[in-house]
């Protein structure tokens, strides 16, 4: 599935096989670059985005780079949305005219500045709207979560599923919060402080690909979080979704991969935990 064959014609499930694997490929490849990087990030050398909590650092731009290399190669014809330095132009008017990979190189940069080993390589194919691959690979962590639209989620080879908790009260969940939190009345912590009390717990995992993967394995029952982009969730929301979960908006609609907020979670509480947070 080389070159100018991966077309959309070519999105067939042994297609999608092939492209799958390409991608598990550059994000192990990318992972290597991370952890070559990882313990070694002097914090004087790590540059602020817009602002002083979005941190980048050169582990990330080579890790792009890398995912970038590969999939310019491997297929020429799509399109590329990643994080840091490479987003090709959009299609109009939806950007069905071709591939688009999202691209996280480095989701959980903070962790990673600060040697907390939940991170993780991100990559999401769609045809516009439409998931068609995801990869999720935490390096430090060695566990790789792979999907195909149809072929259902896998993690290292074994296939996943979502949790069956029907009650909230018994939840484990996951959420974030954005860096311009200060700035934002919207910051989620309103949302937290709604369901703190309410459910069994809430973990803080520091990536976003992370915590969508967890819910797709069922080790957290159901995610949510505002003010996110399209390379934070495009991998994890095809796991959560092959894996027998919901992804939706916080309006309960599909505009979530543009539309800046997701909640994701099991059949069993998603109607519940989704009524009970506000974008």
């Amino acid at each position: 599935m080389k070159g100018p064959d991966a077309t959309p014609a070519d999105f067939t499930p042994a297609g999608l096989d092939a492209i799958l694997r390409e991608a598990e490929a550059a994000a192990r490849a990318a992972g290597e670059v991370l952890l070559a990087h990882y313990g070694h990030i002097d914090r004087a050398e790590v540059a602020s985005k817009s602002v002083a909590r979005d941190l980048v650092t050169k582990a990330d731009v080579a890790a792009e780079r890398e995912l970038v290399a590969r999939l310019r190669r491997a297929f020429p014809d799509h399109a590329i949305e990643a994080e840091e330095e490479v987003r090709d132009a959009l299609d109009a008017p939806t950007d069905a005219a071709r591939p688009r990979w999202f691209l996280d190189p480095l989701d959980g940069t903070v962790n990673f500045v600060h040697g907390i080993p939940v991170f993780s390589v991100s990559m999401g194919l769609y045809l516009g709207r439409e998931p068609l691959v995801g990869v999720v690979h935490a390096p430090k962590l060695g566990e790789t979560f792979t999907a195909r639209l149809g072929g259902g989620a896998f993690l290292d080879g074994r296939r996943i599923r979502v949790s069956d908790c029907a009650r909230l009260s018994e939840a484990v969940l996951a959420t974030g919060f954005p860096y311009r939190r200060n700035e934002l009345p919207n910051n989620n912590v309103a949302n937290f402080d709604a369901l703190i009390l309410a459910i069994r717990g809430i973990r803080r995992m520091g990536s976003a690909a992370v915590d969508l993967a967890y819910v797709a394995a069922g080790r957290l029952d159901g995610y949510w979080e505002l003010h996110l982009q399209p390379h934070d969730v495009a991998a994890g929301a095809l796991l959560v979704r092959e894996a027998g979960g919901i992804v939706r908006d916080m309006s309960g609609g599909e505009d979530w991969l543009r539309g800046k907020n997701v909640v994701a979670a099991g059949a069993g509480i998603f109607e519940e935990l989704r009524g009970r947070v506000r974008a």
